[in-house]
């Protein structure tokens, strides 16, 4: 497979080259969006970063670097949600975005795809030194509790390491 050539429009990121098709249907990175894979900001990266996507602005190919710049200025967390995208994409999962639910991402269980199964967690991002009221943990756990999903808190710490909690409701 040759790299996906892909185009920074506006702010998002597509191709339609058969190599984008191709890979969706494999492995589920992208959105058909018509003629198109349209992709998340976080796929663009994992993908750039591991060489199998190269994306134009205009007429110049960025890096991964100059991506990772241009990806801040359309979204400011964009730090601490990429290590995490990165991590569960390495680890074997299928990730999306949720922002329909309000949260950052939705991941599906290994061995299972978007439309086969729905996904198992919703995850929201935080930063080691981020902080959040116990009325907002309320809300992201009934969040996850009405999508029918398990929460799962992912924490990036100073070196970009992850740590996972996964909350469920319990009865008494």
């Amino acid at each position: 497979m040759e790299k996906i050539q892909a185009h920074f429009i506006g702010t998002s990121i597509a191709s339609n080259s058969q190599d984008a098709f191709s890979l969706y249907r494999k492995s589920h990175f992208g959105e058909p969006v018509g003629e198109k894979i349209q992709y998340s900001l976080p796929e663009a990266l994992f993908l750039t970063e591991k060489r199998k996507m190269e994306v134009s602005n205009k007429k110049e190919w960025l890096s991964f670097k100059e991506l990772m710049k241009k990806a801040y200025s359309n979204d400011k967390r964009i730090d601490i949600k990429y290590p995490v995208f990165k991590n569960l994409r390495e680890k074997g999962y299928v990730v999306k975005t949720a922002l329909k639910f309000g949260a950052d991402f939705r991941v599906y269980e290994r061995g299972f795809q978007p439309g086969e199964k729905h996904a198992k967690w919703i995850v929201f991002v935080d930063h080691e030194s981020g902080r959040f009221t116990w009325h907002e943990f309320s809300a992201k756990n009934r969040v996850a509790h009405s999508t029918k999903k398990a929460l799962l808190l992912a924490i990036v710490d100073e070196e970009g390491d992850v740590s996972y909690y996964e909350v469920r409701w319990e009865k008494p």
